[in-house]
């Protein structure tokens, strides 16, 4: 019998779609989620320890000596860059490369229109709808959405004072049109969106690094701070570790006390001095990184983008990334966003859904390969979570399919986070059953599910998934203009479109039409 488990997962602070769309959920434009929502719930049991790793536990059920795991863990993360990234692609006229897709990050870059919590922690929401549609080995299946929420952003005003290290690539690379032509306005808008309390300061990097502008209060300095943006012109080789090493250098000198502290790296990512291995960098700076509480935010541009590396960074840098193809793409990142969302709401947060064997027979996360975590450590505080900000959203979907006839609780998903201050654990559960997941998927009253169920089952397809009940990209683009119009959402509509691209493009080069696989069972 084949063990679909939910692989690592994903989710942190300061996300949004280069389209626009963002983890910043404001109320949704389409209809209210009718999911269930839990807060203050006693949560699932802990894992006991040394269930030994996955493939393991596979072998032992697949010879009757053990019961299958049904639990999911993963860190939060809120990245949206693989979206990003995929749609410029697309639009240049090439299919995204299936190892650059994330399909957590389709999903995120989507408003989801989750209830908010009235604290600083968080709401666990979670709904589902039957897959069904008559599709092969897909009639017993369903789509069930965990979906995590923060409070929406307090008004600049209130936020803490941020003290922002922004290190940019001024490689030869970055000469191309829409690289650091793009860095510039971005920098040249955000001087204007910061608080005259704020902070920054600029380093450069190419074959080395050289610090541009020390930490520099944003009042009465804002047309300094342009002259240097404005200054910068691409060199020589690409060497980020100089450049972070020398970031987080220029960070810990201008560290300010109850101050929001933060790297902004602005690159391509295509390294080739230096150091070349994100772990290998992040080593060097480790102990100011975990001393000071300095996280680290990935901007990425350029039509040819080091994504895997970027994203590896600013896991392992508690951050997380984006991508900007555009200036419109760049205002709402610099300007829209991350002013707004500066301050860290939870730290090293993470998510275990508990999955009850009575009702489910299989489940399958999908996407969150790269963010998963060991079951026994979702209460160990000393391994790494997620960052999370205010107003962000996290969703993770899983392909579930039920027990004939079941009825009851399906699963409760639980988070768990470090208050930002005290350090404090703290903890949210929300459960979900069978009647809450009984209702068809598509034409159903749950547009924002829909949206979501597109971004996924579209990023499947991009990356050569076997979803059971997935449809082709014909199907998805055409859902995804019906979404968008019943929505009036911009965003889907650019989803619509980058579908449509994606299909063309396939349809050159063969069908998407394959059948589903056949899917094994567990327990």
């Amino acid at each position: 019998m084949a063990l679909l488990l939910a692989g690592g997962m994903l989710l942190t602070a300061c996300g949004g779609g280069s389209d626009g769309a963002t983890t910043a959920d404001r109320e949704s434009s389409g209809r209210h989620a009718p999911g269930v929502s839990g807060g203050g719930h006693p949560a699932p049991d802990a894992p006991a320890p040394g269930q030994g790793s996955r493939e393991s536990e596979a072998d032992r059920v697949r010879e009757g000596q053990a019961e299958p795991d049904y639990r999911s863990t993963f860190a939060l993360d809120v990245d949206t860059a693989s979206y990003g990234y995929a749609r410029r692609t697309l639009g240049d006229g090439r299919l995204p490369a299936a190892e650059d897709v994330r399909p957590e990050e389709f999903v995120n870059s989507f408003r989801q229109g989750y209830e908010r919590p009235k604290g600083n922690g968080f709401s666990v929401n979670i709904d589902g709808a039957r897959i069904g549609g008559g599709r092969t080995g897909a009639s017993d299946w369903s789509l069930l959405r965990v979906g995590l929420a923060t409070r929406t952003a307090p008004p600049t005003s209130e936020r803490p004072p941020a003290a922002l290290t922004f290190v940019v690539d001024i490689s030869g690379s970055m000469a191309e049109t829409g690289r650091l032509d793009l860095v510039r306005k971005s920098l040249t808008l955000l001087a204007d969106e910061l608080r005259d309390d704020d902070s920054l300061s600029l380093v450069t990097f190419s074959d080395e690094a050289e610090t541009r502008l020390p930490m520099t209060r944003v009042k009465d300095n804002r047309n300094r701070i342009k002259d240097v943006v404005s200054e910068m012109q691409p060199a020589q080789s690409t060497n980020v570790e100089a450049g972070i090493e020398l970031g987080y250098e220029e960070s810990v000198e201008g560290h300010r006390e109850g101050a929001t502290n933060r790297v902004v790296l602005l690159s391509d990512a295509l390294a080739n001095t230096g150091e070349t291995e994100a772990e290998g960098i992040l080593k060097k700076i480790d102990s100011a990184r975990r001393e000071y509480g300095i996280t680290l935010f990935g901007v990425g541009v350029g039509s040819d983008y080091g994504d895997a590396f970027m994203e590896q960074l600013t896991n392992k840098g508690d951050g997380n990334t984006t991508y900007v193809g555009d200036e419109t793409q760049a205002r709402k990142v610099f300007v829209d966003q991350l002013p707004a969302h500066l301050e860290i709401r939870a730290r090293d947060a993470k998510a275990q859904v508990a999955f009850d064997r009575k009702t489910v027979k299989q489940f399958r996360l999908i996407g969150y390969e790269n963010r998963k975590v060991a079951d026994e450590d979702f209460r160990n505080d000393s391994v790494d979570g997620g960052e999370v900000g205010p107003g962000h959203t996290v969703t993770a979907l899983y392909a579930v399919r039920l027990r004939e006839g079941a009825s009851g609780t399906v699963a409760s998903a639980t988070v768990r986070w470090l208050d930002p201050k005290t350090r404090k654990a703290q903890e949210e559960t929300g459960t979900v059953t069978t009647g809450s997941v009984g209702g068809a998927l598509w034409g159903g009253e749950n547009d924002r599910l829909q949206i979501a169920a597109v971004a996924a089952y579209f990023a499947d397809r991009l990356r050569g998934g076997d979803l059971p009940g997935a449809p082709g990209l014909g199907e998805l683009a055409s859902r995804a203009s019906g979404l968008a119009e019943s929505t009036e959402d911009s965003a889907v509509e650019k989803l619509a479109t980058a579908i449509g691209q994606a299909d063309r493009l396939n349809r050159g080069a063969g069908t998407d039409d394959a059948p589903d696989p056949s899917e094994g069972e567990i327990g």
